[in-house]
């Protein structure tokens, strides 16, 4: 038998190196990694060509029911999943603490288990009467959830074997589990991998829905291995700002619907409120135009969002450095179109200090918003209001030109149904333009025209 090498594993990403350092080389972390039990490693080759368990194989068209999603009650949290919750599907939600991640999924179980699906809450950060006053507050008290708090997986799964297999298997969270079977503290890489490992087999093996609460890092990324994200169906963010009424229920990753749907919720004193109209939120507050502001349908998966741009400019009197602050948005991006307002446009933004913001602690990363912040900051330089009801959209190249971007016509259409009488942007094609006045824009200095006041 070979001696085994050390391994040791970063807590941060799950990298590996064959030698202690400070750093880790795959993300750049201090002091985090640690030694990990070797792997016994036999000299000798094995054949495993024999000596298994043979696998039935079946065609695409096989006969027979295919697996039918069921609703969890909030129509938010349904359009975010894709349609509803698959049975043996593992579901990974990640967000900042306190976001509202555990108040989400006790109203989702709570309404399961009172439309008659079986739903099993199992808590390994709190005890069952903290979880017991949570739902009292929300109203959640009559509802026939099966609650336990419990870290250990062995525990877990034996007393699971002993019971009918839930519809609904919520872990919260995945971080305070452990397993006797492997070495380390809660929280490790190999535990959080291999707990994980157990709880996801249950669930397929039994066909239950299982959701897996992820902590996220100080840079919002869920925490523990990067191979965690692989092995569930379903990744999903739950985001927003504290300081903030709304909540952002965001798909990353999904096997069984489209990618980048959003469900919207707000912070109510019961609980978490479904907005069914999200423009209406990020647009409250708007009783008259204002310069710098400019309107932007932006687009999340297959659900149009009107949100505000608001931009600022400073002239500067001394020659110290101009700053640029932006919320909501890329930075890079913002530099770019500043880089493309001075050189094509002729407007001077060197002297002045900008400052771009998306109201509501909404995040931008559609390309298309780049002529509505080009004409909040045109409107803000030039302290011009942009014209009353109206929206912006497009995505400007380097050499100027405004090109046309995905679901022109859906934005459009979104935005007359909001009241919206005006919109400035490339060529529409369809219907979109009759339900709205569009003025179609080749080049950013036409919409320099437009808002610039003619001297």
């Amino acid at each position: 038998m070979a001696k085994p090498k050390r391994r040791y594993v970063c807590q941060a990403c799950g990298g590996v190196s064959h030698r202690w350092q400070g750093q880790c080389p795959d993300c750049a972390e201090w002091n985090t990694l640690s030694e990990e039990a070797p792997a016994t490693i036999f000299s000798q080759k094995h054949d495993l060509s024999s000596g298994g368990r043979g696998i039935e194989f079946v065609s695409l068209d096989k006969p027979g029911e295919l697996p039918v999603r069921s609703s969890t009650g909030l129509a938010e949290f349904d359009r975010a999943l894709g349609g509803g919750l698959v049975p043996s599907s593992a579901i990974l939600m990640g967000g900042d603490p306190g976001i509202g991640k555990s108040t989400l999924l006790l109203q989702a179980a709570a309404r399961l288990a009172r439309g008659g699906t079986r739903t099993v809450y199992i808590s390994g950060e709190e005890a069952s009467a903290q979880v017991r006053l949570r739902a009292a507050r929300l109203g959640l008290a009559d509802a026939p959830v099966e609650l336990a708090a419990a870290t250990s997986v062995r525990d877990i799964l034996t007393s699971l074997g002993q019971m009918e297999a839930p519809g609904l298997l919520v872990i919260d969270s995945i971080q305070t589990m452990y397993s006797d079977t492997i070495e380390g503290a809660p929280g490790t890489v190999s535990q959080v991998r291999g707990c994980a490992f157990e709880l996801i087999r249950y669930a397929k093996e039994n066909g239950s829905a299982l959701v897996l609460v992820g902590h996220v890092t100080k840079d919002g990324n869920i925490a523990g291995p990067r191979v965690l994200e692989h092995m569930v169906d379903v990744v999903m963010s739950f985001e927003g700002e504290r300081s903030h009424q709304y909540r952002i229920l965001r798909s990353l990753k999904n096997r069984f619907g489209p990618v980048d749907e959003i469900g919207v919720f707000a912070m109510a004193e019961e609980g978490l409120e479904e907005v069914a109209n999200p423009s209406m939120l990020f647009l409250s507050g708007r009783d008259e135009p204002m310069a710098g502001s400019a309107v932007f349908p932006a687009m999340e998966g297959t659900r149009p969002v009107l949100v505000e741009i608001q931009a600022l400019i400073v002239r500067l009197k001394s020659g110290a450095t101009p700053r640029r602050s932006v919320v909501g948005w890329d930075s890079g991006r913002l530099a770019m179109l500043l880089a493309v307002l001075e050189s094509r446009c002729g407007l001077n933004f060197s002297s002045a200090e900008v400052y771009l913001n998306v109201a509501g602690g909404y995040r931008l990363a559609d390309p298309a918003a780049d002529v509505a912040v080009a004409a909040a900051l045109i409107s803000a330089l030039a302290d011009t209001p942009l014209p009353p009801k109206s929206v912006w959209v497009g995505e400007v190249s380097l050499a100027g030109e405004i090109r046309p971007v995905a679901h022109g016509g859906l934005r459009l259409r979104e935005a007359a149904k909001l009241g919206f009488k005006r919109s400035y942007g490339p060529a529409v094609t369809g219907d979109a333009s009759s339900k709205i006045n569009h003025t179609a824009l080749d080049r950013l200095f036409n919409l320099v025209d437009r808002v610039m006041p003619k001297n």
